[in-house]
């Protein structure tokens, strides 16, 4: 069975000039098997892609969900989808 997963994350709240993105991928390189990006958009929310194995990306969602964020997440939107590939590593953007 292939239990692979790509999770895409809107994090909102004061997440942008505070590290968000550096911690981000810190915590996704630390968690390990995950690829994707972290990116900020023009609302101020920061979009999280990440594709691997279903625990590892549940693993960032919790993370992003935690009070070890930099900065403050007033909440996290996410959708779940199958891995579509094309990610070298974990990049900001």
């Amino acid at each position: 069975m292939n239990d692979t997963a790509r999770l895409t994350a809107w994090v909102r709240g004061r997440v942008q000039g505070v590290g968000f993105r550096w911690f981000t991928r810190a915590n996704a390189l630390e968690i390990g098997g995950l690829t994707g990006f972290a990116l900020n958009l023009d609302d101020g929310r920061v979009q999280v892609v990440a594709e691997g194995s279903r625990e590892n990306c549940h693993r960032l969602l919790e993370w992003l969900r935690s009070d070890d964020t930099p900065g403050h997440v007033d909440g996290v939107t996410e959708i779940w989808d199958t891995p579509r590939g094309g990610y070298p590593d974990f990049a900001i953007r």
